[in-house]
């Protein structure tokens, strides 16, 4: 349902508009903190455009736009990706003047290893101190499944 600003109840409003900064300064916070323990020892661009590469090769147009980087910018780092042997770029056989970039072994290894460390942490957090958690798997699925809500929600209002 899409609610013209004006047909917005202004209380409701300004309660979702509290709710939805301290929720995205909350995912902020736990993006940083996970990245921090995944130890990948490269940047979070970087470690961005691996991820985006896991589906499969692509070209700098669409790793541009899966990863919201300037395409200048991701050639660059593709280089240095490149240069520590993490990713290899291929001519594309169906169109020679293009290059499709995929991860070589070792990116795909470091990915997972990093993802490793990131859910072992969490892991440990969760039953760690006075704020344990019972069951750290339901905690997470619970917290996914409320971001997914709403990340539905906006793609349905976006269309």
């Amino acid at each position: 349902m899409h609610l013209s600003p004006g047909f917005v109840d202004a209380t409701e409003a300004q309660r979702i508009e509290g709710a939805a900064r301290g929720l995205l300064r909350g995912i902020a916070q736990l993006g940083q903190t996970l990245f921090r323990e995944g130890e990948f020892g490269l940047t979070r661009s970087q470690v961005a455009l691996l991820d985006a590469l896991e589906s499969g090769p692509c070209r700098v147009t669409g790793l541009a736009a899966r990863t919201g980087m300037a395409q200048p910018r991701v050639t660059v780092l593709l280089q240095k990706l490149g240069d520590a042997g993490l990713v290899e770029r291929r001519r594309c056989e169906d169109d020679r003047r293009a290059v499709e970039t995929s991860l070589t072994p070792a990116g795909r290894a470091l990915l997972e290893a990093g993802r490793q460390r990131m859910a072992a942490a969490l892991l440990t957090a969760l039953h760690r101190g006075e704020g344990a958690v019972e069951d750290p798997e339901r905690a997470v699925s619970t917290a996914r499944d409320a971001l997914n809500l709403l990340l539905n929600a906006m793609e349905s209002e976006a269309s």
